[in-house]
């Protein structure tokens, strides 16, 4: 109870009130319930209860008393997790066992001994076939998600592994949905089973997700996502795409216009995962993008808003998309993109969750200066309330002999409103001749290029580093073949210059300068020529600018966000070789066109 109390938890959910009983006793359990609905809590808490701490080999080691089965890497890495914060005061020990990881570690892990192993069906096969794990003394068997794990042609893995533990042990059983495999699965395996199931609209836990639709034409979804993003100003935000190619565009033209985004699908190694998915909890990106099918299993309880930039293909998509939100009791929005051919098939969702989705009206110019201005205020009050305030007090009596004291207030919120203008609202460049940019920046040359193997990653790490300038005051970048442009603030581009030109780039100083205008051009043309290259997906006109992009396309790694650890200069001479610590994509105004949308 005390772990319970200090994890926050204050009432039983629906499933946790209907099983951890049943489990207790001892019973068979079917639960038949949707994702984030506290499944794990649900037969973790029973599990930790009845472990058997004198249950140990001859050596004194812990034996294997308890089997977690899951469908992701993610999702046992969670359920060992969050296992661990259950029992924390018991001393139990658990370890997650998973493709991916280095299969030596969790050697070292099982011979040391385990009461709990959580793994999905194949490394669990791994092992057992290896002699290295003995199940010959599990008591507790689970299955968590097996429908997912039967979508994913687990079935005959579990059946291997079920045929392989003792017949006399206690086996509980979750999922969505129970399709005709999965019943019979438990009929075979489990001894009289006690089926629970809770309802859709309590699953989903509706009353905490708020739920809304835009409609919006598909060419005007990513201006309408970057004003929604602008106005709702989530804490973090998952956005869920139909695929990989759609994942990766997306991020892209965020990362692109300032918004700091990372994005999960199955092209990822567990390694790229595993920084991205740390980036995402730890706060480092508010936006992640991703497939269904990578974010299955994911449980993080911070995630304020879950847009659906496509529709799912189906009802249970939906579901277990929107149930990224509204995690351990928390409130949640869920806003989904839908076109005017698509409200046939809105209705469709409308009937699985069992309630009506509210119409969003789209933000305006107006209500996202509104926003800001409102976010300015709570700012200024906090301010006034931690105090310190006593060179500005005087900055301020001196410019109230010159002026009004209201308008000195005015102008100085006018000075923050403009420096931290909301990113979809951001003016853009419409001079492509024009070398310097708007807002304040320069942009210069930098004489290393594609041919050389300079990412952009590796610009934002040596500016970020050798300037000392954060990731947010560094602009759009553009890699061409032997040069590149990058955008810095204007008020320090000759200071920038001098820093770079005797930094190592790749083990060699180059040539830094002001970009000239046949530079730029250029720079627009190849840009512009990307866009014709990928079907026409990207804008084009004479308003367009140089971008950051992804050297995915172009045979390179999909983490290009990557940099040296601040104030690891060496690192950036090695070569930019350390990529352990990133640095956030800038938030200054950024946009690729002009809006596509009434204001």
């Amino acid at each position: 109870m005390r772990a319970i109390e200090e994890l926050g938890y204050e009432a039983p959910t629906p499933i946790q009130n209907a099983t951890i009983g049943l489990l207790l006793g001892g019973r068979d359990v079917i639960g038949q319930a949707q994702t984030g609905t506290g499944k794990t809590a649900a037969y973790a808490i029973p599990i930790i209860e009845r472990l058997d701490g004198k249950l140990v080999d001859e050596r004194g080691r812990p034996r294997v008393q308890a089997l977690v089965l899951a469908p992701t890497r993610e999702l046992a890495v969670q359920i060992a997790e969050a296992t661990h914060r259950l029992g924390r005061h018991r001393g139990i020990s658990i370890v997650p066992i998973y493709g991916g990881q280095p299969i030596d570690r969790q050697f070292r892990a099982l011979r040391s001994g385990v009461q709990i192993v959580v793994g999905t069906p194949g490394r669990i096969m791994d092992h057992m076939r290896r002699g290295t794990l003995d199940l010959s003394t599990v008591r507790f068997l689970v299955l968590d998600e097996a429908d997912e794990m039967l979508d994913m042609g687990f079935v005959e893995d579990i059946e291997w592994i079920l045929q392989s533990v003792p017949g006399e042990r206690q086996t509980a059983l979750f999922s969505a949905t129970v399709p005709p495999r999965i019943a019979a699965l438990a009929q075979k395996y489990m001894r009289t089973p006690e089926r629970i199931h809770i309802s859709t609209a309590t699953s989903v836990t509706v009353p905490q997700i708020e739920q809304t639709y835009v409609e919006v034409g598909r060419s005007a979804r990513l201006d309408a996502l970057c004003r929604v993003i602008d106005h709702q100003d989530p804490e973090s935000v998952m956005i869920f795409c139909r695929t990989k190619r759609d994942v990766d565009d997306l991020g892209e033209s965020l990362l692109g216009r300032g918004y700091p985004a990372e994005t999960l699908h199955g092209d990822l190694s567990q390694a790229q995962r595993d920084r991205v998915m740390k980036r995402f909890r730890e706060g480092h990106v508010e936006i992640l993008v991703a497939t269904d099918v990578a974010a299955r299993g994911l449980d993080i309880e911070n995630v304020s808003h879950v847009v659906n930039y496509d529709l799912p293909d189906d009802p249970d998509a939906y579901v277990h998309r929107i149930g990224r939100t509204g995690r351990a009791g928390r409130s949640g929005i869920a806003i989904t993109f839908v076109t005017p051919r698509e409200q046939r098939a809105l209705r469709t969702i409308e009937r699985v969750v069992g309630t009506r989705l509210k119409p969003m009206r789209l933000p305006t110019a107006a209500d996202i200066v509104t926003r800001q201005l409102d976010s300015l205020k709570d700012q200024a009050r906090q301010a006034i309330a931690a105090g310190n305030l006593e060179s500005y007090l005087t900055m301020v009596a001196e410019l109230g002999e010159e002026f009004d004291p209201g308008e000195v207030a005015a102008a100085f919120a006018r000075v923050a409103a403009e420096a931290t203008q909301p990113r979809s609202l951001a003016s853009v460049d419409s001079k492509a001749e024009e070398a310097p940019t708007e807002n304040g920046m320069a942009r210069l040359s930098i004489g290393i290029g594609r041919r050389s193997g300079i990412r952009p990653a590796d610009l934002v790490g040596a500016i970020a580093n050798e300037a000392g300038l954060s990731g947010r005051q560094i602009g759009s970048i553009d890699i061409l073949t032997d040069y590149s442009l990058v955008e810095v603030p204007a008020s320090r581009r000759d200071e920038i210059i001098e820093i770079l030109r005797r930094a190592n780039f790749k083990g060699e100083q180059v040539r830094v300068e002001v970009a000239t205008p046949g530079q730029v051009a250029e720079g627009l043309e190849r840009t512009r020529q990307r866009g014709i290259e990928r079907g026409g997906d990207q804008p084009r006109g004479p308003w367009m600018r140089p971008r950051m992009r992804d050297d995915r396309r172009h045979g390179g790694p999909p983490d290009w966000h990557a940099r040296p650890a601040p104030g690891d200069a060496g690192a950036f001479r090695r070569g930019f070789r350390r990529r352990d610590d990133r640095v956030e994509p800038r938030r200054q105004p950024r946009s690729e066109g002009p809006p596509k949308l009434a204001d």
